[in-house]
């Protein structure tokens, strides 16, 4: 009896702390029907009651019934894209691997680095200039 009591309470508690580490790491602007600090007062001080109310209030992190919308400024493959585009998708979609996603450059680009023959012949290089150095020695 006391072991099943342990385990229900650690549960219990796992639970908690999931409920109140996912209400501080939702961004303030997703929090619903109350502020994000009412709902880490109300997660804590609760316990399992606002745990619960957060699960059951939170908005869901994806709705299979609804397509994303593709961004106004998408330049073509809106797969990366959702309706929620942050600074962070800017900065990925600036860097050049974020641009060659959606160039359609023609070639594909290697899939790993023994696709690439250009790297294949700098490790090549590598090699031989590591082994004649060490035969001079």
């Amino acid at each position: 009896m006391l072991l099943s009591g342990t385990l229900f309470a650690l549960f219990m508690m796992g639970f908690w702390l999931y409920c109140l580490t996912d209400a501080i790491l939702t961004p303030a602007t997703e929090c619903r029907g109350m502020s994000k600090p009412a709902w880490i007062a109300v997660i804590a001080l609760t316990f399992i009651g606002g745990a619960v109310a957060w699960l059951i209030v939170r908005e869901p992190t994806r709705r299979a019934s609804v397509p994303p919308k593709p961004h106004p400024d998408d330049p073509g493959d809106s797969r990366f894209r959702t309706e929620r585009w942050t600074d962070a998708d800017d900065a990925v979609a600036r860097h050049p691997a974020g641009r060659a996603r959606g160039a359609g450059t023609g070639r594909a680009a290697p899939k790993g680095p023994d696709d690439d023959p250009e790297f294949l012949r700098a490790l090549d290089r590598a090699i031989r200039g590591n082994s004649q150095a060490g035969e001079e020695v």
